[in-house]
Parts: structure tokens; C-alpha cells; sequence
């Protein structure tokens, strides 16, 4: 049977592929000995364990469509669910038609069935809420350490695309650059990480978490 018409071979390949991606650049890869974990493979990266779904991806158009909804047997017929924290760290998927693989934090996708990682910009110059795949690239995790807030922090260098986890000190982001790009740092906020707008250079605002607490002013 094909890879097309065979889901399991599909998944197959996609987990082979995502962890020879991760050993390459140089992330340890650890696999489950016993069956039924919500997760396939776990990534050392820096101080932490992640567990690591692998999904297939194709590409549809100009969008990589990454489905979410998992389904397993239980005791009265199939369940569909999605994923949630307490099970996995991430969700990484590989696309066949582009040879890539992306890796999306559970903060991102947490209870959705599906997402879409645009390959370009859209038709009619959508700018904001967009996924942009190039900012999802599973590269990105390689300069991880800890992401949970309190205690996350880069390892090497950290350009805005690869803090996929969260970070320790805030990113500097042109007004340009965050006015183009709303939905994604919006969301990049939400999930921990905190930036700082510049205007011609200077600092102008700051973007952070809703549950930080800011200082009164003296």
C-alpha cells in the first residue's frame, strides 16, 4: 500500500523523520518502551524533558495543515480528543510534499483540532492571527532550555522566530515588525514569552503574559 492511502505508514515515516531532524541538530531523542503514551518520542533539550507528538502533515495550497484530534479505542468505541498540557509538551509534525518538519508548543495548539503554518502571505493581506511556518521550524527548539515560566531561558543565541518555549528577558521587536505580525506574538505572549516594542530604536511598549503582575509606579 501506498504512503498516501496507509495512515500508519504515514505516522511512521513522520516519526523516523522528525527524529532524524532532532538528532541532527544535535537534540538528544528518547523513545517510549511501552505503548499507549500520548506521546511518541521525548527531546532532551537543555535542562528538560519535552514530550514530543508527531503528526504527518500535507500541504494544502500555500498552508501546511497540521490535524490535532487524536482518536484511540476505549471501552464503548473510538474516543476523539485533543491535546492538552498534562499530556505533551509539543506537537511536531512533518511535511512530506515540503521535506520539513515544524514544532508547534502545546501552549499554541492546546485544544485545537487543527492549525494551519502559512508558506507566504495571505490572498487578501491578512496579516494578523496568521502561523507563519518558517517561525515553527523544529531548528528552532535545538537553542531551547527550560520554557515553563519562572525558570525558562535560552540556550545560544535567540532571534524572535526560535523562542518557541518561552524566555528569560524580553525580545526587542520592531513597531513594524509586531504591527505586521499581531497574532503571532500575541500568542508567543500568552505561552510565557516577553517582548519589547521599539520605535526608531528606542523602547516604546511592552508585551508580556496576562498573568504577570506589573509594578505600581514610584
Amino acid at each position: 500500500m501506498s504512503l498516501a492511502h496507509d495512515p500508519n505508514l504515514k505516522g511512521n515515516v513522520a516519526e523516523l523523520k522528525i527524529a532524524a531532524e532532532a538528532a541532527r541538530l544535535g537534540i538528544d531523542v528518547l523513545r517510549p518502551m511501552t505503548e499507549h503514551c500520548r506521546y511518541d518520542l521525548a527531546f532532551e533539550v537543555g535542562e528538560r524533558i519535552l514530550r514530543v507528538q508527531c503528526k504527518s502533515a500535507p500541504r494544502k495550497g500555500d498552508v501546511v495543515v497540521v490535524r490535532l484530534r487524536t482518536n484511540r479505542r476505549g471501552p464503548n468505541g473510538f474516543v476523539t480528543s485533543c491535546y492538552t498540557a498534562d499530556q505533551v509538551d509539543a506537537v511536531a509534525a512533518y511535511c512530506p510534499d515540503l521535506d520539513e518538519c515544524f514544532c508547534l508548543p502545546i501552549e499554541l495548539v492546546e485544544g485545537m483540532t487543527a492549525i494551519h503554518l502559512r508558506l507566504g502571505p495571505a490572498k487578501n493581506g491578512q496579516l494578523a492571527a496568521l502561523h507563519f511556518a518558517a517561525d515553527y521550524r523544529l531548528g528552532a527548539v535545538a537553542q531551547l532550555g527550560e520554557r515553563r515560566a519562572g525558570s525558562a531561558k535560552a540556550v545560544g543565541s535567540s532571534p524572535t522566530s526560535s523562542t518557541l518555549f518561552g524566555t528569560g528577558a524580553p525580545v526587542p521587536i520592531g513597531a513594524y515588525e509586531y504591527r505586521n505580525r499581531l497574532g503571532w506574538y500575541m500568542e508567543r505572549a500568552a505561552a510565557g514569552e516577553k517582548f519589547v516594542i521599539t520605535r526608531r530604536g528606542e523602547p516604546y511598549a511592552r508585551l508580556s503574559p496576562a498573568q504577570e503582575r506589573l509594578r505600581p509606579a514610584a
